[in-house]
């Protein structure tokens, strides 16, 4: 694959006015625009709705937490060199989590629990902070502040490779919507050192369960291999590799089995035989950090995104001042309809420039005198198809159509 700057997403989400950094905010630590805060916006409310769609209930859970807590998990003794500095408040030492599980482990033994309510499946898109070297921080690929897409299944053994492998399947239909190509699938192992939780049956057991799972027909023919040294400090797990323009390789998506928390935090159910079992604790991220994923998606689409996911979804341009009233009347049917829809008048430059200007806009409206009068436009899509003359309600049905679907097409048929 060849690289291309012109989709690096550090250049193209500044020029598109997508998001920025400042030094007094600090490094790895940008801000969104407002046409990246819509982005953004859109692909949370994609996972929230895929996720509710798949049986999940959301939860909020605070960003920081005692230093008692990241001890409880492991995370303190296997994973404070990623961590921020604990903060004095009076007697206790407060941090900023590196990760939203321990919260979620709480948050579950905080009720009891039978085995009917099982799987209990519980997501969050919430704040995390890793305290990253300055010298690996880049755009929005990693950074200090990161909004993840995170659940946590709490289930039987039973019932665990299932919900792994339909949390995989999540993964993949995600992709299928967000025009994401996996790359391979990565079995990830613990290599040498203390890092990592000293259990070799803990690390066996869940091994050989994300190895059924990859067994199955899920993966669709994409490969897979075992890396050593990838893991959790607390479990193996399945990294979904993607590659950037320039064919380097990061993880976007995760699932992993867990025995490691769920007896840390003493988590319980009670079964149907009226005692005490342990779940088991599947973690699973369709898209990882949003941060990570905008980023690719920037770079996979040029910036020209997918109907649904575009800044501005129509931009309607009158020829000449005479269509600029009913050009703004179209504009304000689309905002009615829930559309991003944008007026770029004669005095925003020439059409042809105009049409130039707005060459990442999937839907362009033109409208002259003779559509005007018909209450009609001259559709453009991006891709330069030209569906010629529409009724402005027909194409603002059609366009919410596309939009409300989700895919990838930018024109469906009538």
């Amino acid at each position: 694959m060849n690289p291309n700057p012109r989709h690096d997403h550090r250049r193209l989400g500044r020029e598109l006015d997508l998001f920025d950094t400042d030094p007094l905010m600090g490094a790895g630590l940008p801000y969104w625009l407002p046409d990246g805060a819509v982005v953004r916006h859109e692909l949370e409310e994609y996972v929230r709705e895929a996720e509710r769609a798949a049986g999940y209930r959301h939860v909020y859970s605070p960003v920081l937490g005692k230093r008692e807590l990241y001890e409880i998990s492991g995370h303190w003794s296997h994973y404070s060199d990623d961590m921020f500095p604990p903060m004095k408040l009076g007697a206790e030492e407060v941090v900023l989590r590196p990760s939203l599980c321990p919260h979620h482990a709480l948050i579950y033994r905080s009720r009891s629990h039978s085995y009917r309510e099982l799987p209990l499946r519980m997501a969050e898109l919430g704040g995390m902070y890793r305290s990253e070297l300055s010298g690996v921080l880049g755009g929005l690929t990693r950074v200090r502040s990161i909004q993840l897409n995170d659940a946590h299944i709490f289930c039987t053994l039973e019932q665990a490779v299932e919900e792994a492998r339909a949390a995989l399947d999540l993964i993949r239909r995600a992709y299928d919507d967000l025009g994401i190509r996996a790359a391979r699938y990565r079995l990830s192992l613990p290599g040498e050192g203390g890092k990592y939780v000293a259990d070799p049956e803990l690390w066996r057991r869940a091994t050989a369960l994300l190895e059924d799972v990859l067994r199955g027909d899920v993966l669709q023919g994409v490969p897979y291999e075992a890396v050593e040294g990838e893991a959790a400090f607390y479990g193996p797990k399945i990294d979904v590799q993607i590659t950037d323009p320039a064919g380097r390789e990061s993880t976007l998506s995760t699932v992993q089995i867990d025995f490691h928390q769920p007896e840390r935090f003493d988590l319980h159910y009670i079964g149907a035989d009226g005692a005490k079992h342990r779940p088991v604790m599947v973690h699973r991220s369709i898209i990882g950090s949003v941060e990570r994923a905008v980023a690719h998606l920037i770079e996979e689409h040029g910036g020209a995104f997918p109907a649904w996911l575009a800044p501005v979804q129509l931009v309607v341009l009158p020829v000449a001042d005479a269509q600029v009233e009913q050009a703004d009347e179209v504009v304000r049917r689309a905002l009615a309809r829930g559309l991003r829809a944008e007026l770029r008048t004669p005095g925003d430059g020439t059409l042809g420039a105009r049409i130039r200007a707005a060459r990442l806009v999937p839907y362009q409206a033109v409208i002259g005198e003779r559509e005007a009068e018909g209450d009609q436009a001259a559709l453009r899509l991006r891709d330069g198809r030209r569906p010629g003359a529409v009724a402005v309600d027909e194409l603002l049905r059609r366009i919410s159509a596309v939009a409300g679907a989700r895919g990838a097409e930018l024109w469906a048929a009538a």
